[in-house]
Parts: C-alpha cells; sequence; structure tokens
C-alpha cells in the first residue's frame, strides 16, 4: 500500500482498516427496511480516500476475495444441490430469468453508451446488488491481454459503477417485491399470507411466530385429570387439536410413559408438552393446572437438540411426511421447534420441505430426543476449531478450475479464480453436510471469512480506484443510473409475469421467490414485515441459493463479452 498522508504514510494499511471500519459504519445506517450495508459503504469511503492519493498494491485483495468466494460457497452448498430437483423446477426458472436478463440489459448497454468492459460489469453488480459480481469481474480483467495500466483503470470503473447503481437497484428491488408486486398481483400481502398458511397446513397465525422470538414457542404444563376421566391418552391429545403430546402420567405416585391407548383416571396428573397455544387449552379439556411433585419436577424440562439434516431419507421430504414415518411414534413428545436455512427461519408448517444443511431444533426429553435427532442427521458440531487443511487444499482447487478456460465464437471464456472458488467452495459446503466430520468450520468462521474477505476486497479496489473514479462520474454519471433501474426491475417484472401466469406460484410466494433471486436480504425483510408472516420465505431460500451462484459467474461472462463487444 502507498500513502502520502500523514500518519498513514509510515503505516500505510492502517488506511484499509480505516476504511473499512467507517465504511461498515456508514453501512449501518438505516432508512425503514432501506440499509446501505457494509460493501457499499467501504466502497463510497474507499473512493473518497482514494482521492488524497492512497492505493493497495500487490495481491492482498486477491487473497480476501478468495477466503470470501469460497466461504460463500461453502455456506450455501448444501442449499444449492438441495434444490436442484424437480419440486424445485418452477422455482429454479426465475433465478435464470434473472441472469440472462442483466446480462441482456448490460450488453446492449455497451455499444449504445460506450461503456467499457468494468462499468458494464460494476453496473450489473450494483444494479442486482450483488458484491460477489465485483470481484469474480476484477479477476477476470487480468485475462483479456490488456496492459496494466489499463486493467486498474477498467477495475476502477467496476467500483465506481458499483457504488452509483448500486443504491438504485436497492430501494427499487425493495418498494417493488413489497409493494407495487402486490399490488399488480391485486393481492393484500398480509391477508394472502394467511390464506396460504392455511392451504399449507398451518394453524391461523403459526407460520409468524418465527417473527416472535421473544415469546417460547413450545412448553409444557402439568394438569389434575378432572374432566377427562375414562379419556384415552389419544382423544385427549386430539381434543387439543392434534399438536400435542402427554409424555408422562403420574398415577398414586408413580410415572408412566403412557401409549395412546391408555386412559385416565381422576387424580392422574398429566404432563402436555407441545405448541404454546394448544397446550394453553389443556385447562379446559383435562383439568386444573396443577405444579408437578418436586421429585418429578424434571418431567417438564425441555431439552433442545440442534442437528444438521444430512440424511438421505429426510432430504426433500415434508414436515407432515416425517411426521408420518413409521419411527415417528416412538418420538411422541419430541417437537420440531425452528428450521433455519440460509440464515432465515422457515416457517414450520406440515408443507414446509427440509433439506440438506438445514439447521433443525428439535426439543423434548431423553431418550427420545437423541433418537429423533440421529433420524435426521447430525447434531450441531460446537467445535470452534476450522479444518484449515480442508480450507486451503479447497480453495487450492478452486484456483487450478478457475485457470481452465475455452472459447466461444472465438471469445475467451474461463471462470478465473473467483469463479473456481465458488465452485469449490460449493462442493466443498455439501460434502461437509454429507459428511459433518470432514472439513468443519464453524459457522461465525464462515461469516467471518465472507464479510471481511469482502470488505478488505472492495476497500483495496475502491481506493486503487483514485482519480478514475471521477473520470467515469463525469462520462457517465447520468445514464448508469438509469440503466441500473433498468437492470433491477426488468427481471423482476418479467419474473413477476412468468411466475404469476405461466409458473401458477402463489403471490406470497413469488414475491419472497423475485427478493430470492435478487440475493436482496433488504426485499425479503421489508416483504417479512408487509406480510406479518414468514411463509415468503418458503419461496425465497431457493431462488436465493440459486442466485447466489449464477450471479457471480457473470462477472467473467460481462467481462469477455463487453471488452469483445467494445473493441
Amino acid at each position: 500500500m502507498t500513502c502520502s498522508v500523514g500518519f498513514f504514510n509510515s503505516v500505510p494499511i492502517a488506511v484499509l482498516f480505516l476504511t473499512v471500519g467507517l465504511g461498515y459504519l456508514i453501512g449501518k445506517l438505516r432508512v425503514g427496511p432501506i440499509q446501505l450495508g457494509g460493501v457499499c459503504g467501504t466502497l463510497i469511503v474507499a473512493l473518497l480516500i482514494g482521492q488524497s492519493g492512497c492505493q493497495t498494491r500487490g495481491d492482498l485483495k486477491e487473497v480476501a476475495f478468495a477466503l470470501f468466494i469460497f466461504a460463500m460457497g461453502y455456506s450455501g452448498g448444501p442449499q444449492f444441490f438441495a434444490n436442484l430437483n424437480r419440486s424445485s423446477l418452477r422455482y429454479i426458472v426465475l433465478p435464470l430469468i434473472e441472469a440472462l436478463l442483466v446480462l441482456a440489459i448490460v450488453l446492449l448497454a455497451v455499444p449504445l453508451f460506450g461503456l467499457d468492459a468494468g462499468t458494464a460489469a460494476g453496473l450489473a453488480a450494483g444494479a442486482a446488488t450483488e458484491s460477489a459480481v465485483v470481484g469474480t469481474a476484477a479477476e477476470a480483467l487480468k485475462h483479456l491481454g490488456l496492459a496494466e495500466a489499463e486493467v486498474r483503470r477498467m477495475e476502477a470503473n467496476i467500483a465506481t459503477a458499483y457504488t452509483l447503481t448500486y443504491l438504485i437497484g436497492l430501494i427499487s428491488i425493495v418498494f417493488f417485491t413489497s409493494q407495487v408486486a402486490p399490488a399488480l398481483l391485486r393481492i393484500n400481502l398480509r391477508q394472502a399470507c394467511k390464506a396460504l398458511e392455511e392451504k399449507l397446513g398451518a394453524v391461523a397465525g403459526e407460520a409468524g411466530e418465527s417473527l416472535t422470538p421473544t415469546l417460547p414457542r413450545l412448553v409444557g404444563r402439568s394438569h389434575v385429570v378432572k374432566d377427562a376421566d375414562g379419556w384415552s391418552v389419544a382423544e385427549v391429545e386430539a381434543a387439543l387439536g392434534g399438536r400435542t403430546a402427554i409424555s408422562r402420567v403420574l398415577r398414586n405416585g408413580a410415572a408412566i410413559e403412557p401409549a395412546i391407548a391408555d386412559r385416565l383416571a381422576t387424580g392422574d396428573i398429566v404432563v402436555v408438552l407441545g405448541p404454546r397455544r394448544f397446550v394453553l387449552r389443556a385447562g379446559a379439556v383435562i383439568g386444573p393446572e396443577i405444579q408437578l411433585p418436586e421429585a418429578h419436577a424434571d418431567d417438564l424440562q425441555l431439552t433442545e437438540l440442534q442437528v444438521i439434516v444430512s440424511k438421505k431419507a429426510v432430504n426433500g421430504r415434508t414436515v407432515g411426511e416425517l411426521a408420518q414415518r413409521p419411527g415417528a411414534r416412538r418420538a411422541r413428545g419430541v417437537f420440531l421447534q425452528s428450521i433455519r436455512r440460509s440464515g432465515h427461519m422457515l416457517p414450520v408448517m406440515p408443507s414446509t420441505v427440509v433439506q440438506y444443511g438445514d439447521l433443525v431444533t428439535l426439543v423434548g426429553a431423553e431418550p427420545e430426543l437423541s433418537q429423533a435427532g440421529a433420524a435426521l442427521g447430525n447434531e450441531l458440531r460446537r467445535s470452534g476449531v476450522t479444518d484449515l487443511v480442508f480450507l486451503a487444499f479447497g480453495i487450492l482447487v478452486g484456483l487450478v478450475i478457475g485457470s481452465l478456460g475455452a472459447r466461444l465464437w472465438g471469445i475467451p471464456v474461463s471462470l478465473g479464480s473467483g469463479g473456481g472458488a465458488l465452485v469449490s467452495g460449493l462442493v466443498c459446503g455439501w460434502i461437509n453436510a454429507k459428511r459433518p466430520a470432514l472439513g468443519h468450520m464453524p459457522d461465525q468462521a464462515v461469516q467471518l471469512l465472507k464479510d471481511l474477505g469482502l470488505a478488505v476486497f472492495v476497500a483495496s479496489v475502491g481506493l486503487s480506484a483514485g482519480s478514475e473514479a471521477v473520470s467515469l462520474i463525469k462520462q457517465h454519471g447520468a445514464v448508469l443510473p438509469l440503466i441500473g433501474l433498468l437492470v433491477s426491475l426488468g427481471p423482476a417484472s418479467l419474473s413477476l409475469w412468468v411466475g404469476h401466469k405461466l409458473l401458477k406460484i402463489e403471490g406470497p410466494l413469488l414475491v419472497g421467490a423475485i427478493a430470492g433471486q435478487h440475493v436482496s436480504t433488504p426485499a425479503i425483510s421489508a416483504i417479512l414485515g408487509a406480510s406479518g408472516s414468514a411463509v415468503p420465505l418458503l419461496g425465497y431460500t431457493v431462488t436465493y441459493a440459486i442466485a447466489n451462484v449464477l450471479l457471480p459467474v457473470l462477472g467473467p461472462v460481462i467481462v469477455s463479452l463487453a471488452h469483445h463487444l467494445g473493441g
């Protein structure tokens, strides 16, 4: 690094941390669901500081990006491969529309407005709000055979074009998915979600319980039998809505593990476990609530177990299907607390599909709890140790893949080191989901690699942009945001029509899927806030997993084709 400003002249690397720190501080500013984000904030700060002459040189940014893109593939690998199936086919169409239309619009703009390869790639990255494209495109510039100065200029244009179009892309997709799309579909998003919840097998409002984490979803209560004298366990559970389990019966001071055919008698004390709203009905069905004798107090202690889904027999099955499996009866009293996928809590409903890599939280008592967890996959490892051998060789394999190239219609095309590391990360993540003992990387470590790797990379790119940023703004500053608006809303509008008219995707799932194809966390946050339900996440997670792979691959493709068209 080089810097001629005060303290930074003697310690130039300090400017990198200053840029990242200030950038992420600015990125935390929020207006409603709109948040600039740390990446865009860092780029803005880097471009401003870069005007002072502070620049980065060397391989630091390449190392940082390799770590980021591999970690991104590693975290998304299980969901990516799990979604490559027939049931997800109609959703896969939407990220394909996103990728193809973004590519088409950007390439049309190249000859019309005289955009170079760097500007075109930055436009795609910003308008589609996919920061990874900045890295894959910047790396691809090195394979064009251009002079080093020209590569630096185009690299600077990537950063500047991204910054000019990102906010446009962010605001437009948030507003479109949460407000415009429901209006075009002629639905009230909140009412449509409630109707879809019931259709999918959820009790009204149940699918939105993941949005209220302050309240425990599963509880245990003890009641003395009065009104349910002579009733069987099965009859009582049915009267409570079929969502509860009587796990223990205390009779004459002795604890009994009841079968569903066992009958209750007046004076029995029963332990009822299940979702809060159903358990609270027990007083009216069974009899008054009572405190358990001290010797049996542990019967109300619910244990939590977190499991990574890795069993082939479970992947692709719905919650309802799993509940009907032969072994499910042996797991009475064990409940599904939550399903976490791609960082989001999915609504727990009979129709919710369970996939490889899902983090499932079970609640219940032993030994049934451990047995139920083993049937789903492997218990979440709490080890904080990263398998550096797996990480290093995984990235190495990715770099080898990225070095391979081909010619399409005479145009050289390759994934580059970034695309290769992404592919390798996807495979490594999938392997770890199937074999948790192999290649373990704690979630916190993966997140750090993604956040810090991308932050250091974009800071380096932004600082190197220097005066080139001003030149691009003067040349294309007015037109780039307009093209960016088209890049953002064009694929979203087409996906809305195709999804509604041809694919027949339900409205709440469709708007969530469009947010996912745009890999926009602010958009899905706005949708969840407007709907008051977690149902749109069922569409979001599928398209997000696919688009998170397709869009970064656009980087080298756009660079190669745009350079050819501009040449």
